[in-house]
């Protein structure tokens, strides 16, 4: 999955308007104005396409966590550095940080785009890259989850 796609579909899924997508960038040390915002929503084959890197998601996933929950205690006022290797676990981790989900939750959204996980296999996702049970979370797994997400926040 893109990651224009991905900021698309959260946008859409938690109903966030422009300007708190601008804040949530802003939240996390990354400047954001309204014109390279509408041209990272757009389309890949519409006019003024900007694809979104993975530090500039890694900031707004960022910002979101910081929006919803706070900035950790003991954190500076300094927002950390985005990191450049964001995959796809790793946005579902931060996306679960952001909107507090507890695992029954996870399983719960992921019902809802008819994908049916046991913990084990769920908790898979969020284990180090390198543990015995690690599990790489593939494109379709994290469209299922933000079209479940979807279906949970917008009761579409």
């Amino acid at each position: 999955m893109n990651n224009n796609d991905v900021l698309r579909q959260l946008r859409f899924a938690l109903d966030i308007s422009n300007p708190d997508m601008i804040e949530m960038f802003k939240l996390s040390g990354c400047s954001m104005d309204q014109s390279t915002l509408l041209k990272l929503l757009k389309k890949e084959d519409e006019e003024e396409f900007i694809p979104c890197s993975n530090p500039l998601l890694a900031f707004f996933l960022d910002g979101l966590i910081v929006q919803k929950r706070g900035r950790r205690e003991g954190e500076s006022g300094q927002p950390p550095k985005a990191d450049p290797l964001l995959n796809n676990n790793a946005i579902l981790k931060k996306v679960r940080i952001a909107l507090e989900l507890k695992e029954e939750d996870m399983l719960a959204i992921l019902k809802l785009a008819d994908v049916t996980l046991s913990k084990p296999e769920l908790t898979a996702l969020f284990r180090t890259k390198g543990h015995k049970h690690y599990k790489e979370c593939g494109d379709q797994f994290l469209r299922n989850f933000l079209q479940g997400l979807t279906r949970r926040y917008r009761k579409v």
